[in-house]
């Protein structure tokens, strides 16, 4: 009695297979398949987790957990927004940031890769200032700052938190600080000196 015979694709350059002889990530074989692609990312969209909060509720039966995930999405062209996903799941937190941070985008002027004017917003206890910087300096920001400037699309700033250094504040009193920018041809229109 002859045994039947598998026949399996011949292996491609730099392609590896499990023990069993298939390749991961195939029908029966291990390691995880392709990432999914996120909405933001299917639109040209970046997408960025500042912050994932985990809070605790006290009920009878013990404490349940949630999530809270402020989430900033940009197009790199000067175009960027934030929002806050709240879920008892982390991705469905992440998923809800996301969505809302996509209906809140603004849109501001980049000149050079950097910004027109000094600027400053303020959130709460949370204050940033801003000042354009020269070809090369690179972003000059922390942490929830650097999320929203590099999602926007810029790439040469300096920038200095002041007072409260909370994530939430930090990201909120960004986007002030760029919904204040003008560019140079907005400034003459408000003049009127077209």
């Amino acid at each position: 009695m002859t045994q039947p015979t598998t026949t399996q694709a011949p292996a491609q350059p730099g392609q590896s297979f499990g023990r069993d002889g298939r390749r991961p990530g195939g029908p029966g074989g291990r390691g995880r398949g392709p990432r999914k692609q996120t909405e933001s990312e299917a639109l040209g969209l970046t997408e960025t987790v500042v912050s994932i909060n985990r809070v605790s509720k006290t009920v009878k039966g013990g404490k349940r957990f949630s999530f809270g995930a402020l989430v900033v999405v940009g197009d790199k062209k000067g175009k960027v927004g934030s929002g806050l996903g709240k879920s008892k799941d982390i991705q469905f937190a992440i998923q809800k940031g996301a969505s809302a941070a996509r209906k809140s985008m603004i849109s501001f002027p980049i000149v050079n890769d950097t910004i027109p004017h000094e600027t400053i917003g303020t959130f709460g206890a949370g204050k940033v200032w801003m000042k354009p910087a020269a070809p090369g300096t690179g972003v000059i920001a922390g942490s929830g700052v650097r999320a929203v400037l590099e999602a926007a699309g810029i790439k040469n700033i300096l920038t200095k938190s002041l007072g409260s250094n909370n994530h939430f504040s930090m990201v909120y009193a960004t986007l002030e600080a760029l919904v204040l920018l003008r560019s140079k041809e907005d400034i003459i229109k408000l003049r009127g000196k077209v």
